[in-house]
């Protein structure tokens, strides 16, 4: 890959928690300054991480290394087998050749990189793709409900209530909030993992599909808006990635009523004197 690229992806929620906070009793995490709410680096990973397992079943150069109830010595263990080496007694170099093995069979190392640096050592890997947190335009609202359930666990529960069998518990949504998030892909790191131009495009086709198959009553309905793509012509880039992501602006048309859909909003790209050697690409 011989180009470097920064993007600014838009996605919203509506009536769902896009993120849960597990220190905060899972509320939608929010910063406490200013109200905005924020979804983790490692929530979107996830969803990518689960669409690419689903589209490319799994499959080498596809797998996924970082997955539910994965044990990742053991996925360490199976590049030492393939490449008939003893972990025990790994120097450098074989140390470097089954983090080349990682690199090649899981996707989700060869983008995002991994530390893989524990009891059976395949190195560390740093990854292309970046991504920071993403963060609401607007201060988000946090609704708290109040759920019945018409059963109980276990006999004791039926017999406190006399039968009755109900269950209360507490749903935490947030009503609407759109979201911005800011991505860095690094062509040198790429050329070290072996992320490829196919790579590329379906990891530019996981953040248009992959809320499709994460569904979920808790997350609401969380949808794709918004991906801007800035493409340098030269690897080391062509201007700072900060000055192209702030030429995505997203402004509340009527700032007097709460936003609760996306046509609350007017996103604009400025394509304006853009600096030599970039160009814009509107993914969807």
């Amino acid at each position: 890959m011989d180009h470097r690229y920064d993007f600014v992806f838009l996605f919203d929620v509506t009536d769902g928690n896009p993120n849960g906070d597990p220190d905060a009793g899972n509320l939608p995490r929010v910063d406490p300054e200013t109200g905005h709410g924020l979804v983790t680096d490692v929530c979107l990973k996830r969803k990518i991480r689960n669409y690419v397992a689903n589209v490319k079943d799994e499959t080498p150069p596809f797998e996924i290394y970082v997955k539910e109830r994965a044990v990742l010595n053991n996925q360490h263990s199976r590049a030492y087998e393939a490449l008939k080496l003893d972990a025990a007694k790994a120097k450098r170099t074989e140390v470097d050749q089954c983090r080349d093995w990682m690199c090649q069979n899981f996707y989700d190392v060869r983008a995002f990189g991994a530390v893989m640096s524990t009891k059976v050592n395949c190195g560390q890997v740093r990854g292309p793709v970046q991504m920071a947190f993403s963060r609401s335009i607007d201060p988000i609202v946090s609704l708290e409900h109040s759920i019945t359930r018409c059963a109980v666990a276990t006999e004791k529960e039926a017999e406190k209530q006399d039968g009755d069998n109900r269950t209360m518990g507490r749903k935490f949504t947030v009503p609407y909030g759109m979201y911005r998030c800011h991505g860095f892909i690094n062509p040198f790191f790429a050329r070290q993992t072996g992320f490829g131009e196919e790579d590329l495009q379906l990891f530019w086709k996981s953040l248009q599909n992959m809320f499709e198959l994460d569904r979920s009553a808790s997350r609401g309905q969380m949808t794709p808006q918004v991906l801007v793509v800035f493409q340098h012509d030269e690897a080391l880039g062509n201007a700072p990635a900060h000055q192209l992501q702030k030429r995505v602006s997203v402004v509340r048309k009527d700032a007097t009523t709460p936003a609760r859909s996306s046509d609350n909003y007017d996103i604009q790209i400025d394509e304006t004197e853009l600096p030599a050697g970039i160009s814009i690409h509107r993914m969807f």
